[in-house]
């Protein structure tokens, strides 16, 4: 029995061999499935049938995934859905372009059905967390952050973190699992007031996982940052 109590999934891919490949294995998993065969499609499908989660492929005519992602993320009924790219392109810069726009994942071609199914359950799991989320304070496993007294307990210790030490911590632990990209990081934690680098962030990172466990947060190369659950 599935446990996905029918929620929408939007597959948006121009080969009809992908899409019938797509929605035979997420409907037999219990989900709603609704089809486009190319950006444009799919900004109106996703308008007519709110779904949960959206699959873009990245290469399609008319409109391309980055740039369906990048006008449906401006709609504030997008702002949570979920949006994973299908890429057969294992350029780096196709990964960080999805992120930049949005993107909360990939998966990458040729699909294996079983391996994309447990990868979406995944994803869709992160509606309804492990973790509790009380009056600005996080609790994910040992793991207790108080955004509003700015105080971090771990197995019930307290953990001093320099101010953007736990700024950063809250930013990646609100969405276990969803990869931040340096721009994003970089943007949300040190806005325009100061010249930051990349390096800033990694020495930031570096005493997150000094003080707080090396599989803290993990590091997806050429792209950014994430929190490990």
């Amino acid at each position: 029995m599935s446990t996905s109590t029918k929620q929408k999934i939007l597959i948006v891919d121009d080969e009809p061999d992908i899409l019938e490949l797509i929605e035979y294995n997420l409907k037999k998993e219990g989900y709603q499935v609704f089809l486009a065969r190319n950006g444009q499609e799919a900004v109106t499908e996703a308008k007519r049938s709110l779904p949960d989660l959206i699959v873009l492929d990245i290469m399609m005519p008319k409109m391309d995934g980055i740039e369906a992602c990048r006008i449906m993320r401006t709609m504030p009924e997008f702002k949570n859905t979920f949006m994973v790219f299908l890429t057969a392109r294992s350029e780096e810069y196709s990964e960080i372009a999805g992120f930049n726009v949005g993107a909360d994942d990939y998966i990458a071609k040729p699909i294996k059905p079983r391996a994309l199914v447990s990868r979406i359950n995944a994803i869709l799991r992160r509606n309804a967390p492990s973790e509790e989320v009380t009056d600005n304070k996080l609790e994910i496993g040992d793991l207790v952050i108080d955004r509003e007294a700015y105080l971090v307990f771990k197995d019930g210790e307290k953990v001093v973190l320099a101010k953007k030490e736990f700024e950063l911590l809250y930013l990646l632990a609100s969405k276990p699992g969803k990869v931040y990209t340096r721009e994003v990081i970089l943007k949300n934690i040190w806005e325009d007031s100061v010249v930051v680098t990349n390096r800033t962030i990694d020495v930031h990172i570096r005493k997150l996982r000094e003080k707080l466990g090396d599989d803290i947060v993990a590091t997806v190369k050429g792209v950014g940052y994430k929190f490990e659950a």
